[in-house]
């Protein structure tokens, strides 16, 4: 059978960094070349970057996108590339591009194209659009209506974007007909929890029904609350496994194909009324060679490792991407504080994490004690600045009481924070975990300011988990756990009056997260829940207490995703609300 070198780029991109997204591309296309491949494919909208959002909607981009990609074909064709075909994702519009009714504005498309000889020699749009979760393709683009097969080396590759393998029918049953030796789908698929079992799984029924290799590429990296994971597969036929990438890690993955040789020219209309756009490249079969590279099988990280490594890279590249060199910290001793330093200090260097301690006359001396011991263990930047002199003055001027003095010393820190944040230039990290979120257990104006939350979409019972696990791995690498065992041990507590812990307020975490889980993350209704063996009285009040809190969460910043349902564009409700619950 004829033979190809396939060069699979898990690279990242930058929304709107088109010049440097075509850096990137032009330098991973001399590296697959220097390493013989034959063929070389980038991620999804690779060019701009992606989700683009509604920039999808500005003509000015569009062109800019179709521009870019002109003169980065011909540019690898002067840099001596022109010869390998190239895969590469970006920004296109409709040949048809008229307004129309119920048509997005310019008619953009995701696409793709194949770059040879310094030209485009083959385009084409995603034909299923998501519009589902975080996504809303619909909004933003025209579907395409080919089958694109590219003849390379006498092998003929047929070609899809990540959601024409995640529905069924379309592409994926069209490349049997059209009798392709191999599927490639480059991919901007976001990163979930458990989401890379299910995503093998698809993979190996989707080489199955197409009946030929499945080469699947995906981007890494970050973007807003997004984080992706990469996670490259290749399978064969059969659905076995021929290569598979890290998690998290940038780099390419080659290796050696043996694929069938291509028939007669495929044409006509296929599956879903698919037009076949047949192109060839090259038709000789290259020499018979000794494979030499196999792509390598990277080991899958244990869930409690890849969430982490999620939450890491989702916080660096927000802060390289948009220009934040330093992060600032209010550390309360708590567990949260402690797990978010810990995730700032790995992604960005102790050197740039900034902590402060921000002591009032309820804050007890262990927690003082924890946050400077956690500054000691991972070599941030430390101060304490106690609050009681201003909550004094404060109080002095309105005599307040109860909950107003409560959230009083909250909002004073987060008062403080924005202040050392102008005047130094860090960016607040807010510290809160999606429990307190979900049920509104949070300060507006407090604890809730900042301009990233590390660990928005991650429940508290998560929160220690991770914690314990951060502390593990670096025990096993000889290292000094970062996380005081205080911080792990100690019940949770805002420290706001005399003797004050979380469950005065709230279920025991285990029991609220499992309820929250239900209602937030799979939208069961309080029958459903209760039937599961909660008690209802407890049920209704946590309900109550996630419906009223909206007008909260709209007013937190932006977080990493790491759940099938986070709070933002995932789970859309309105503020003004009265349906509620019922029993």
């Amino acid at each position: 059978m004829p033979q190809l070198r396939l060069a699979l780029n898990q690279i990242d991109s930058t929304v709107g960094d088109i010049s440097g997204n075509t850096e990137a591309i032009v330098h991973w296309t001399r590296h697959s070349a220097e390493q013989g491949a034959h063929l070389v494919a980038f991620p999804e909208m690779m060019l701009t970057g992606y989700p683009v959002e509604d920039l999808a909607l500005r003509s000015s981009f569009v062109e800019a996108s179709r521009q870019a990609l002109t003169a980065l074909a011909a540019r690898l064709e002067r840099e001596g590339f022109g010869e390998i075909p190239v895969v590469v994702g970006y920004l296109d519009r409709s040949p048809v591009a008229g307004p129309r009714l119920g048509r997005p504005a310019g008619a953009p498309q995701n696409a793709a194209a194949v770059l040879h000889g310094g030209r485009v020699v083959l385009a084409f749009a995603k034909h299923h659009l998501p519009n589902y979760g975080v996504f809303d393709e619909f909004r933003y683009f025209v579907p395409g209506d080919t089958l694109p097969v590219v003849r390379v080396r006498g092998i003929d590759v047929a070609l899809a974007i990540c959601e024409d393998l995640w529905q069924d029918g379309g592409r994926v049953p069209a490349t049997r007909s059209a009798g392709a030796g191999l599927l490639i789908s480059i991919n901007a698929s976001p990163y979930e929890q458990n989401k890379d079992d299910s995503r093998l799984d698809l993979v190996r029924k989707r080489a199955q029904e197409a009946g030929c290799t499945l080469a699947y590429v995906a981007t890494i990296g970050g973007q807003d609350e997004l984080v992706f994971d990469g996670d490259s597969i290749v399978v064969d036929a059969s659905g076995e496994v021929v290569a598979r990438a890290p998690q998290f890690s940038e780099g390419s993955v080659i290796l050696d194909l043996e694929l069938p040789a291509a028939g007669p020219a495929p044409s006509g209309v296929v599956d879903d009324g698919l037009r076949i756009d047949h192109v060839v490249v090259s038709e000789e079969p290259v020499a018979a060679y000794e494979p030499e590279l196999t792509g390598g099988y990277a080991e899958r990280l244990d869930d409690d490792e890849e969430v982490y490594s999620a939450l890491v890279v989702g916080l660096r590249a927000y802060a390289a991407k948009n220009g934040f060199r330093s992060v600032l910290i209010g550390l309360s001793g708590g567990i949260d504080s402690a797990l978010v330093a810990a995730i700032a200090c790995d992604a960005l260097g102790a050197a740039n994490v900034y902590g402060v301690s921000m002591p009032s006359k309820y804050s007890s001396e262990h927690s003082r004690g924890d946050a400077a011991e956690l500054a000691r263990r991972t070599g941030l930047n430390f101060r304490t600045v106690p609050i009681e002199p201003m909550f004094d003055a404060y109080m002095g001027s309105l005599g307040l009481t109860g909950l107003a003095e409560e959230n009083l010393q909250s909002r004073l820190r987060g008062t403080m924070l924005m202040a050392l944040s102008n005047q130094e230039g860090h960016i607040v990290l807010a510290p809160g975990n999606k429990s307190e979120l979900a049920v509104g257990y949070s300060t507006l104006y407090g604890d809730s300011v900042g301009a990233y939350g590390p660990i928005k979409d991650v429940y508290k019972t998560s929160v220690f988990r991770l914690a314990q696990w951060r502390n593990r791995a670096a025990a096993e690498r000889g290292q000094t756990p970062p996380i005081p065992e205080n911080s792990l041990t100690k019940p949770p507590s805002a420290e706001l009056r005399p003797g004050q812990v979380d469950t005065d307020s709230l279920p025991d975490y285990p029991v609220l997260d499992a309820i929250l889980a239900m209602y937030v993350d799979r939208d069961q209704g309080a029958d459903a829940i209760v039937a599961a063996g909660y008690d209802p009285e407890l049920v209704g009040k946590t309900l109550r207490m996630v419906d009223t809190a909206e007008y909260k969460r709209r007013q937190y910043p932006p977080g990493t995703k790491i759940s099938a349902k986070g709070f933002g564009k995932d789970r859309r409700l309105p503020i003004t609300n009265r349906w509620r619950e019922s029993l």
